[in-house]
């Protein structure tokens, strides 16, 4: 049994964060293991509360996990520097072992969820140790300080987030606006410098909590079990296309991913 970590916050609704990355762990048929950064009090409509863990709390849960032997691993919301810091040196001393980067320091309006000096640290300690870094389109822009305007632009960016470190880069595509093509098309950029387009029919959902959350996991998980980066994220990317394709009946609202039509579709591509 492949063994994965995901070091997140939680979401009490289930539809992301560590939540929606054992969902994906367990429908890719790994073990999944989880550290608590955080946690919201969520419903299908709003966040009413939220609680950061303790720095040492988080230490705590690192430090359990070397007892297993963990095949990969993923992040996924560390709200302040001290916890980044702890996950940056856990990182540090576990060598060999695939990390995914997944960088929830702003919201899709562009507003940062992490303070400056969290930011800095991000940048400088754990996005060098990324094997995988998936920022989505404002993440990137983020990130490089740029604006990502033209399909130049996004390999610009993913090019310049290699140079800060991470040997491979997933920058995942904006929603289409009114009048474009009702595509989505994410570019991937290789350690070996290949560089290619995902491009999806744009499937327009509410349900769809979590989806760069499971995108992610998968990842770590298909890496787990000895994929290369490029299939692992081309199965991560198929995977979420099933699962928002098939809505759940979850939340009055927003709601998560339907997992089983993604497991389905992994048990037929197998």
């Amino acid at each position: 049994m492949k063994q994965v970590a995901t070091i997140a916050g939680f979401d009490s609704n289930g539809s992301a964060g560590l939540a929606a990355d054992l969902h994906a762990f367990f429908a890719d048929g790994v073990y999944g293991h989880g550290v608590l950064t955080a946690a919201v009090a969520e419903n299908s409509k709003r966040i009413t509360a939220t609680q950061t863990m303790p720095v040492d709390f988080v230490k705590d849960q690192l430090n359990a996990l070397t007892d297993f032997p963990i095949g990969a691993a993923k992040t996924g919301m560390l709200a302040n520097r001290g916890i980044i810091e702890a996950v940056a040196d856990a990182a540090q001393q576990v060598q060999g072992v695939p990390l995914v980067v997944d960088p929830v320091i702003v919201t899709k309006q562009g507003d940062r969820l992490v303070p400056d000096d969290a930011f800095e640290v991000f940048c400088r300690r754990l996005l060098p140790q990324a094997d995988v870094l998936t920022p989505n389109f404002i993440e990137a822009a983020t990130l490089v300080g740029e604006t990502l305007a033209t399909p130049e632009a996004l390999l610009d960016a993913a090019l310049y987030l290699q140079k800060m470190g991470a040997k491979n880069v997933v920058i995942k595509g904006k929603h289409p606006q009114t009048g474009e093509e009702p595509v989505i098309s994410s570019l991937v950029l290789l350690a070996d410098g290949e560089s290619f387009w995902v491009n999806n029919s744009f499937i327009k959902a509410q349900k769809a909590n979590g989806a760069g959350d499971s995108f992610s996991a998968i990842i770590a998980a298909e890496l787990a079990k000895g994929r290369s980066v490029m299939e692992a994220i081309e199965r991560a990317n198929d995977f979420v296309v099933a699962a928002i394709r098939h809505p759940t009946g979850v939340g009055k609202q927003f709601g998560p991913l339907n997992h089983w039509a993604g497991q389905d579709w992994l048990r037929g591509d197998d």
